[in-house]
């Protein structure tokens, strides 16, 4: 079986711990590890690491290089020029995997929280056995009346799952429960079918999708409809079973999800950091310094070095509003943490003024910079770790711990790493104007130039 992993996302249902170009599948939540590398680890019950193929977005290609190189992982990146939800990134996924060759596909989303048991894995082979006649979707067991998932109404049996005899969008709590006391199931976004028999459907239930595809694939994102899978295929096929999962699963949607989530203590208050509660109860907080609360409960508290959120937890599912009106105000915090990830490695904003900027830049082994230079600043460069090899204009030359050098507005100039441990220097801009568009790049390893 070969497994396609979903790993888009715009990354404003966990903000602040979350930005546009930092989904939550990102994040490293539980164990250390992110939730996109969990899902990796699952996929491996039944694929191969080349047999496992990942989409995602020109802006994340290089985070998910990263987290799978972390986890000694070497599986394909397939790119996406944009978003389109769910069914033009599964098409695009399933024909670039399948090359045309009949292959069974499992479909995962990374940003689902799961416990993988032998249970799990035995669902994924119920369902090999129904994909040469049907799409499978896994349906999960509720645990309660929930009203943040869609529910699958099951139909006639199949053995080793039921046809789907009706897709429900998400309900309000007494709907809910009637859902869970006649048998419904979440859905939870996983599936499994035949190539094949899943271009197929396409063509009868997404034609546009397909007409789409007829060209590369750049021309094809900007033409194609943004449709989920759902909606465009699963709603209308007349081949849809689903397979009951019996696990335990959370789609970690927001901070009240991510509490039920995680460990809490007596209090029954879940707790990442140093808190100290006086009559404090139910709450979320996650912080990297010392919360305090006093006769507070059912908030979720989430600080970040940039941003801190205080919110009912109950109201969680509302913090997108936020990270929409910074949007609209073209504030960078939407996009970013104050730690921005780029492909050569990341930088850290200390601190800005009108005329300057502090940046803690690191630079793994082995990696560099693009050759460029920046118009409207100056910057100042001090080794803090590791051994830095500086570029300025036509002189190379290496820099060491507590060394320093100074980069003059209008000149060529290139960082790199050429040690085998990681690179940690502070750079001090000072300039009329320090954006991070100020840059004309004139070589570069990752084909930014």
């Amino acid at each position: 079986m070969k497994t396609l992993i979903l790993a888009g996302g715009s990354g404003t249902r966990l903000f602040p711990l979350s930005r546009e170009h930092y989904p939550k599948q990102f994040i490293p939540l539980f164990d250390n590890e992110s939730l996109f590398q969990k899902t990796i680890k699952r996929a491996l019950l039944f694929s191969s690491p080349q047999d496992i193929a990942i989409v995602t977005n020109k802006e994340h290609r290089f985070l998910v290089r990263d987290q799978l190189a972390a986890i000694g992982c070497n599986s394909k990146v397939i790119e996406e020029p944009v978003g389109r939800n769910t069914l033009p990134a599964i098409y695009y996924g399933v024909r670039e995997v399948a090359r045309g060759e009949p292959e069974t596909i499992a479909v995962l989303p990374s940003d689902h929280l799961i416990t993988a048991t032998g249970s799990f894995l035995a669902a994924f082979r119920r369902a090999e056995h129904l994909t040469k006649d049907y799409l499978v979707v896994f349906g999960v067991r509720p645990t309660s009346p929930h009203t943040g998932y869609g529910y699958i109404r099951p139909g006639d049996s199949l053995g080793d799952g039921s046809l789907v005899d009706a897709f429900v969008e998400k309900p309000d709590l007494a709907t809910a429960g009637r859902y869970v006391a006649d048998g419904y199931l979440w859905n939870s976004g996983m599936f499994c079918f035949d190539a094949g028999l899943f271009l197929a459907e396409c063509e009868t239930c997404a034609p546009d999708v397909v007409r789409a595809f007829e060209r590369p694939a750049e021309e094809a994102y900007h033409a194609v409809p943004s449709l989920s899978i759902d909606y465009g295929i699963m709603e209308k096929t007349r081949r849809a079973a689903v397979v009951p999962l019996e696990c335990d699963w959370n789609d970690v949607g927001n901070f009240d999800a991510l509490y039920a989530a995680l460990p809490r203590n007596g209090d029954k208050n879940a707790v990442r950091g140093e808190h100290i509660g006086i009559d404090s109860s139910e709450n979320l907080i996650i912080a990297d310094r010392l919360v305090a609360t006093v006769g507070v409960r059912d908030l979720a508290i989430v600080e970040t070095k940039d941003a801190i959120l205080v919110a009912a937890r109950n109201e969680a599912q509302r913090v997108g509003e936020i990270a929409k009106t910074l949007r609209e105000k073209g504030d960078s915090r939407a996009l970013f943490h104050t730690q921005v990830h780029r492909p050569w490695g990341s930088y850290t904003n200390l601190e800005e003024g009108r005329s300057y900027k502090i940046k803690r830049v690191t630079v793994p082994p082995k990696r560099r910079l693009s050759l460029q230079m920046h118009h409207h600043r100056s910057e100042h460069w001090v080794v803090v770790t590791g051994c830095a090899e500086v570029t300025i204009a036509d002189k190379t030359y290496l820099l060491r711990n507590g060394e320093s050098t100074f980069v003059p507005a209008g000149t060529v100039h290139r960082l790199a790493n050429p040690g085998l441990l990681p690179l940690e220097l502070i750079e001090v801009q000072i300039g009329e104007y320090t954006g991070e568009d100020d840059i004309v790049r004139f070589e570069d390893d990752f084909e930014r130039a």
